[in-house]
């Protein structure tokens, strides 16, 4: 009898615990996923939609690097279906020669595969005025900072409110536009040189296209929350494939 009661107080006391836990709010945290820890895998199969810029992206490596690794020579054209392995080669290949007609100003986009297999050209970014400085691209306060090691946080996010303007940062040639990279919401990625991207995420509305070239301070998106569970700009800086912390390039204020 004796037993039975110290059964049924302990799974009392088990009810209780989990109840307490799911009310105070500690229970299963929400929690923006920018970098799933999730292993790389040896290799990517593409899906319509994807481009090299957007793999490259996702796992971080430096675009001609993993071209180069493939044997994608520019206009760094792929095709749903086609395994990509997720390393980095040497030297960038020497563009190749097509017959096919490629459409102008746009990345290198997979196609579905009722398509005919023809590149798609990409747009080189303009080249920047040496005295160019980095803007900000909202201008609210942040509210989560860069972190490099651990659970890598591999931006900035930055407090606004809904619709507000979001800028360029510098001038640049917009590589991708859309909301296919997990935890980004509707994103952009702007190309400034072959060393330098930028990418803005979480916006309502993006009010540019791939391909299209944009000067420092120029609208490109509306802020929204759409990717995670507030309204703010997720903005991150890569060099070479690799992030780095924003706030070492924008200016102080």
């Amino acid at each position: 009898m004796m037993s039975k009661l110290l059964r049924l107080l302990a799974f009392y006391g088990l009810i209780c615990g989990l109840i307490s836990c799911s009310s105070n709010g500690s229970f299963a945290p929400v929690s923006d996923r920018y970098s799933p820890a999730e292993r790389t895998p040896p290799y990517y199969i593409v899906s319509a939609g994807d481009t090299l810029f957007s793999i490259a992206w996702r796992y971080g490596f430096e675009l001609n690097g993993l071209a180069t690794a493939n044997s994608i020579a520019s206009p760094y054209t792929i095709y749903p279906g086609q395994a990509i392995l997720l390393k980095e080669g040497g030297k960038p290949l020497v563009k190749q020669r097509s017959h096919a007609k490629p459409a102008v100003a746009q990345p290198a986009r997979a196609k579905p595969a009722t398509t005919p297999k023809s590149p798609v050209a990409t747009t080189k970014a303009p080249a920047l005025a040496t005295n160019e400085r980095w803007r900000w691209p909202v201008n609210g306060p942040v509210v989560r900072p860069f972190v490099a090691t651990g659970q890598a946080h591999k931006g900035v996010d930055i407090k606004g409110k809904m619709g507000e303007p979001v800028y360029a940062s510098r001038s640049g040639v917009v590589v991708y536009a859309g909301s296919g990279l997990v935890g980004y919401g509707n994103l952009l990625i702007l190309k400034h040189s072959d060393r330098y991207l930028s990418a803005y995420g979480h916006n309502r509305r993006l009010t540019v296209k791939e391909g299209d070239n944009v000067k420092v301070g120029q609208v490109i998106a509306e802020l929204g929350d759409s990717g995670t569970d507030s309204v703010k700009l997720h903005f991150e800086v890569r060099v070479d494939g690799k992030p780095v912390d924003p706030l070492r390039l924008l200016p102080r204020r």
